[in-house]
């Protein structure tokens, strides 16, 4: 397996840009997650690295070596679709075996590469069965035996699982992260779920409009959110986000939302009145008690809890609870926003740090 190293990269179509001078380093045997929505140009960049799409400026580097200029057959990587793209009239064994033979590798060298493959993903009884005879989720792992076997320097998802309902995404999901430690393979996947971003990646590359917006663990851009975009693209129910002002409470800084005021537990340096975006997660909002007092507009019951949406001062807000809640639609409902939990976000949606 090598290290992945991208240097300044841009690509552009004519004279429309869509990745704007990206830098990014995998280390060998990292899993890194490229996430955005659709055209932040994240599987452009991969199609880039795959040698798909040709680079516009900078450098891309595999295991030290510039690739700019190699055909994809030169720089030994596996790539995984969306599309299983699997030969329908081939068995599960061939198409697994179909590079290698292409190679010219020898018989004993490809059944026992087959046959490891198989054992890793549970497809040793489906091996002489064709495409057409098998469910989505198992000519998935057809499609990354495929890749598995050719013992590449890295592996490349583009959307993997998105042809898969939901139930089966995640099963895959926990087979790709099983996996990959088994391998521990040089990986970069492309999603736009924040979910699967989330439960594979060692690193998050949060992209959008062709830019990188913050790299970090899951928990980094979960807890600490580098600016608007990312707290509102990472998590599920979305961050809340809110207007607010600056204010102080006999001397001490506070925020102040619809009439409402709440402390914050550390100083800013903004001058009275100045104008903030306030953000918190749904299962930081406390209710049935605090100063605010909300109105019930929707009961979500999940089964594992509860997501009620309020209404505060003109401003819907989602609060989630372990609790099973009884509340009303209508009802009012005591809120309290704790201020340890706030995230703050200036006038140009980067966060303020504290």
């Amino acid at each position: 397996m090598s290290a992945i190293d991208i240097s300044g990269v841009s690509k552009s179509y004519g004279s429309t840009p869509i990745l704007h001078e990206m830098t990014l380093a995998v280390a060998t045997g990292e899993f890194v997650v490229l996430v955005g929505p659709s055209g932040c140009g994240k599987s452009t960049l991969l199609r880039m690295i795959a040698g798909l799409e040709t680079v516009s400026a900078g450098e891309i580097r595999i295991g030290g070596k510039v690739v700019n200029d190699l055909p994809p057959k030169a720089r030994d990587i596996a790539m995984v679709f969306q599309s299983y793209a699997l030969y329908p009239h081939m068995s599960v064994a061939d198409n697994m075996a179909y590079s290698l033979r292409l190679r010219h590798t020898n018989k004993q060298d490809i059944d026992t590469a087959i046959n490891v493959a198989a054992d890793k993903l549970g497809l040793g009884p489906l091996l002489e069965r064709k495409p057409k005879a098998l469910s989505g989720g198992q000519r998935q792992r057809v499609a990354m035996g495929r890749a598995i076997v050719r013992r590449p320097k890295a592996f490349l998802f583009d959307e993997p699982l998105s042809n898969l309902d939901a139930r089966l995404r995640e099963h895959m999901r926990a087979e790709i992260k099983k996996l990959h430690r088994e391998l521990g393979a040089t990986s970069i996947y492309v999603t736009h779920d924040q979910i699967e971003a989330m439960t594979l990646a060692d690193r998050i590359v949060a992209m959008s409009g062709g830019q990188v917006q913050q790299v970090g663990s899951p928990l980094e851009l979960y807890d600490r959110p580098a600016n608007m975009f990312v707290a509102g693209f990472i998590g599920s129910p979305a961050m809340n986000m809110f207007s607010a002002r600056f204010t102080r409470r006999k001397g001490e800084p506070a925020i102040e939302h619809a009439g409402v005021t709440h402390p914050l537990d550390h100083d800013l340096a903004l001058a009275e009145g100045s104008a903030l975006t306030v953000g918190i997660r749904s299962e930081h909002i406390a209710l049935g008690a605090g100063p605010a007092q909300g109105i019930v507009d929707l009961v979500e019951p999940t089964g594992l809890g509860t997501i009620v949406h309020v209404t505060l001062g003109g401003t819907a807000l989602k609060a989630f609870s372990l609790a099973r809640s009884s509340l009303a639609i209508g009802a009012r409902v005591a809120m309290e926003l704790p201020a340890r939990n706030l995230h703050l976000f200036g006038s140009d949606g980067t966060r303020i740090a504290r």
